[in-house]
């Protein structure tokens, strides 16, 4: 039986995963808020079940079987996600956090009538795809991290890391949202970026800057 705990460690570690972090038990502990005892026994059921595997170095794997359950888990999120968003009109800052207590309880039919209703693929309010993307699949996609943006141009903000409210409530009122569009306008010694949005001139730090992936934009005075 998959209990909700396994599915969130699970989709856990395929989400560390697309973030290009090697993941091991600590990764695990702070990527889901739980001791690191926990976490121990947490693998020891999934090792048991057959869906991770766990190397001599301690990374944790996913087994086929334990990856297909996160795929279906994480597209279950992408579609609720949109469904609060396209349906709901909710706040896209507010979304992910709903759609993590929603996802479990939605069943297999409902699932089928949001898939038939959403569509395929589409980004989810915080410009994700459906599949989990990894930094070198969106590099190949043209975007580029903000943190590594260069001075003088303008991009548009393709997606946002979305597990983290408060980053999220920060950008949205700094006027830093999926689609909207900003000039970097120099990047300072202390790796700061000066930013130009349409809320106005800020400060942005590297550590919220590298949680920004954004693409160019065609060249024309800031």
């Amino acid at each position: 039986m998959i209990t909700v705990s396994k599915e969130d460690y699970l989709k856990a570690i395929l989400e560390a995963e697309s973030e290009g972090e090697t993941v091991i038990s600590a990764t695990l502990a702070h990527w889901l808020s739980v001791s690191p005892p926990a976490v121990t026994m947490a693998l020891r059921r999934l090792k048991r079940d057959g869906l991770v595997r766990v190397l001599a170095r301690g990374e944790v794997r996913l087994t086929a079987a334990g990856r297909k359950i996160a795929h279906k888990l994480t597209l279950r999120h992408h579609l609720i996600e949109r469904m609060l968003s396209e349906v709901f009109g909710m706040e896209w800052y507010k979304i992910h956090d709903e759609a993590e207590r929603l996802e479990h309880a939605v069943s297999p039919d409902f699932e089928a009538k949001l898939l038939a209703k959403l569509g395929r693929g589409g980004a989810c309010p915080h410009g994700n795809l459906s599949e989990m993307e990894s930094p070198a699949s969106r590099l190949r996609r043209g975007l580029v991290l903000l943190s590594e943006a260069e001075a003088g141009k303008r991009y548009r903000v393709s997606g946002i890391y979305e597990r983290d409210r408060q980053l999220l409530e920060f950008l949205e009122a700094r006027g830093i949202r999926p689609g909207a569009e900003l000039g970097v306008t120099e990047r300072n010694y202390d790796k700061t970026l000066s930013i130009r949005t349409a809320a106005g001139n800020l400060v942005l730090g590297r550590l919220a800057a590298e949680k920004i992936w954004v693409s160019r934009l065609p060249s024309r005075p800031l």
